[in-house]
Formats: structure tokens, C-alpha cells, sequence
């Protein structure tokens, strides 16, 4: 479904990857794990051409995407939930909703909208409201609805339990795993390496900008090298 191929970003002097390759197969959850610095939001803010690569080629759905500009990229079906949730925040929760549906012309976005309330009542209670008024939980509930809202085929999650109380962070990786299973694919970057793998299919592992590890999201998580670095051991 996805496909990157050989990509280097650089910040000035800095090279932030080198040489990146990874694919993404249509229905699968991916994890890319590693430590702060790793260039794991680099990844997902190049594919979604917020950050340009210096380097290399990214392929969706056999479609060259690389230089194309991000409302484009969301058009095709890619949509990313950002580190750190940045609703809008004087806006109010359905506002924020009718924000993440911008690209689309068609009829179906109210019945879209009952979707996510569905999914998320909170947020449906709280419908009026501005988004700066809701938890940091009900924001990464809002971000994730937001980007649902564009219908993605590929949703990237980038930290969604950062700064999360341990049983919100239970319930956003069932959320999930629920979005998965209805049929959306998923690339998640995850400080918690532990959720990110118990949830995962396939997972990478970054260092310093560059694939170090690969596979099995469940091998992974026994490989004694994983453990002892992002695993807590």
C-alpha cells in the first residue's frame, strides 16, 4: 500500500534520515519505534510532504507521492493524527470535526460526523465546546476524529499516548485497534514501545535516522536487544 524507498531528510546540516525504506501492506497496523531524535515524526511529516525529503521515493497505492503538496496527499486517502494533538483550539469540537473534511465534496459528511460520536461519545457530549476546554484524552480523541473525518484508507498516528494517564492510554490503543479492524491502516509511531507492539503486525525500529531492525511486531517485542533498549529490561 505504501512503499518509501531510500529517503534522506536533512535540517540544515543535521541529517534527520538516511536512507529510509519500509513498506506498508493495505490493512496491516506498523509500528516504528526508537528512541526521542530517532526520526520517527520525520517519517510521517515526509510522507505527508509537510517536511520534503532530500532523497528517495514514496509510493502509495502505485502513485508516486513524493512531491506532491499535503492536501493532495489527504485527498488520496492519507491522513495524520500530529504529535502533541494540535486541535484548533478556539474551535469547537464540531468545528474542528467539519475541518477534517475539507477535501471532500461529497454528501455523506454528517453521516460520517454520527460516526465519531459513536466511536467517541465524549466527544459528542461535548460537541459545543472549544476544543482548548477538553482533557488532553477528549484532544486525542478529537484529533483522531478530525482525521477520520477525511475518510483515510492510511491513518498515521504519531504518539497518540503522549502525556496520557495509563487507562486513557488502554482505551486510545483499543480505539485502535477498532479503527484497524473496520478496514483503515494504520502507521503508528509510539514511544511506549511495550502498547506499540502488542498492537502491531510488523514493526521497525529507528536509530539515528536509519532502519536498524525489522519484522514480526511480536518477535520484536522478545528480541533481547529491543528489550533492554525500549522495553525497560
Amino acid at each position: 500500500m505504501l512503499k518509501v524507498e531510500n529517503v534522506s531528510v536533512n535540517y540544515g546540516a543535521i541529517k534527520a534520515l538516511q536512507n529510509v525504506s519500509f513498506q506498508i501492506n493495505q490493512g496491516e497496523i506498523v509500528a516504528l519505534i526508537g528512541a526521542n531524535g530517532a526520526g520517527k515524526t520525520t517519517i510521517l511529516n515526509t510522507i505527508s510532504n509537510i517536511v520534503p525529503s532530500v532523497g528517495g521515493k514514496i509510493t502509495y497505492l502505485d502513485k508516486e507521492i513524493t512531491k506532491l503538496p499535503p492536501h493532495e496527499i489527504v485527498k488520496l486517502g492519507i491522513s495524520q493524527v500530529p504529535e502533541g494533538r494540535r486541535v484548533f483550539a478556539k474551535m469547537s469540537v464540531l468545528e474542528n470535526l467539519e475541518m477534517g473534511a475539507y477535501t471532500r465534496s461529497d454528501n455523506e459528511v454528517a453521516s460520517d460526523m454520527e460516526k465519531i460520536f459513536q466511536r467517541f461519545p465524549r466527544l459528542n457530549e461535548r460537541k459545543k465546546q472549544p476544543a482548548k476546554t477538553l482533557s488532553g484524552g477528549e484532544q486525542q480523541m478529537l484529533a483522531m476524529g478530525r482525521a477520520l473525518m477525511s475518510r483515510p484508507k492510511l491513518l498515521l498516528l504519531d504518539e497518540p499516548s503522549m502525556g496520557l494517564a495509563p487507562m486513557l492510554v488502554e482505551q486510545i490503543f483499543q480505539i485502535i485497534q477498532e479503527i484497524n479492524a473496520s478496514g483503515t491502516t494504520i502507521l503508528l509511531v509510539e514511544q511506549n514501545a511495550n502498547m506499540a507492539l502488542s498492537i502491531a503486525h510488523r514493526a521497525y525500529v529507528l536509530e539515528t535516522g536509519e532502519v536498524v531492525l525489522q519484522g514480526d511486531a511480536k518477535e520484536l517485542a522478545s528480541n533481547p536487544e529491543v528489550r533492554k533498549a525500549y522495553l525497560g529490561e
